[in-house]
């Protein structure tokens, strides 16, 4: 006889499984009892007959005379080969960053290999064409790590395409606190000045607050059309990297944060929308119709990985040679014939 999972939450699945009771199939999306401590789900109607006087008197209680059926652990399924071309849904699979990513390994398909002395001396496998795009890559990849803390009230979609042009919004968020575009930018070791309609990046001028806006007014009206209601979207103009940002005047519609403190921004918004409302908005925004476009082909992730393998690979290699030269001058420093030269 089993028990009870005392930590168990009923919840709206974030992906797909199976009840350990009845086995029946629960897609992404539905109601559901989740143990956490078992890492199981149980449907509700068997929830519900735990609860009846003549029903189980636990859930997941097994029926007399009947063999128990083995938990089926809730994990996250791989979308099937092609997904994006026979799931009517498959902007749910999309992984962070996979429009530039897709991009990135485009552009670098035309670069030569290295030669083995570059790579000894770690010349970056990356062209200057490729640089921008890999970094992009980089910053939505870390924004995607960072949403995943979210609860599970919360719905996420990364790099959604809009329209038929190649536009896309990094990430797409929909919960309780509303609905939210996060454009990310990844400005490693800038200096971040934000001033009203302004946002500079080491003193140049960019349209990042322009395009946040846009965006998140774009979505709003997209998914209330969809929905047949008015839709307000929240801008968030998520940077990565930076080595400082000044906020000098805050802007009157996009806030401008640093990635890590994304959860904790849309986690405490005041609660605006109803668990039905927050549904009937995921249903459609996981739709590629619903934004205008085509079910986008999937970035080759193996790819990007053995890419980013490369790029770190050349980074140590460099560190290493210069650490060598440092201890090369020091050496030679403090040999006879230098210490000659050092002042007296």
């Amino acid at each position: 006889m089993t028990t009870q999972d005392p930590s168990a939450k009923r919840m709206r699945l974030r992906y797909a499984g199976h009840c350990r009771v009845c086995g029946t199939a629960l897609p992404a999306g539905t109601e559901a009892v989740y143990e956490p401590d078992a890492k199981t789900v149980c449907c509700l109607a068997c929830q519900e007959a735990s609860k009846a006087p003549d029903g189980p008197a636990v859930v997941g209680q097994e029926r007399a005379g009947e063999e128990p059926l083995p938990a089926v652990p809730e994990v996250p399924p791989d979308p099937p080969i092609g997904a994006s071309a026979v799931l009517p849904d498959a902007l749910r699979f999309r992984a962070p960053g996979s429009a530039v990513i897709a991009e990135t390994l485009r552009v670098q398909s035309a670069t030569p290999p290295r030669t083995r002395v570059q790579r000894l001396f770690g010349r970056t496998p990356l062209s200057p064409d490729a640089q921008s795009w890999y970094l992009g890559a980089i910053g939505e990849l870390e924004v995607g790590r960072i949403l995943d803390r979210l609860g599970p009230e919360w719905h996420v979609l990364h790099a959604v395409p809009v329209g038929k042009r190649g536009s896309d919004i990094d990430h797409v968020v929909i919960g309780p606190g509303g609905v939210f575009t996060i454009n990310t930018k990844h400005h490693d070791g800038a200096k971040i000045w934000v001033g009203g309609h302004r946002v500079l990046v080491n003193g140049q001028r960019t349209d990042h607050l322009r395009n946040a806006d846009f965006e998140a007014t774009r979505a709003a009206k997209i998914l209330g059309e969809a929905t047949h209601q008015t839709v307000e979207g929240t801008p968030i103009l998520a940077i990565v990297g930076a080595k400082s940002i000044q906020i000098k005047e805050k802007p009157p519609r996009v806030e401008v944060l640093r990635a890590d403190s994304l959860v904790r921004r849309l986690e405490r918004a005041p609660r605006i929308l109803t668990p039905e409302a927050v549904t009937a908005l995921v249903r459609v925004a996981v739709l590629p119709a619903t934004w205008g476009s085509s079910p986008p082909p999937e970035a080759d992730l193996t790819a990007f990985a053995t890419l980013r393998a490369e790029v770190v690979s050349a980074l140590r290699h460099r560190q290493a040679w210069a650490a060598g030269g440092i201890l090369a001058v020091m050496a030679a420093l403090i040999t006879p014939g230098a210490m000659m030269l050092l002042p007296r």
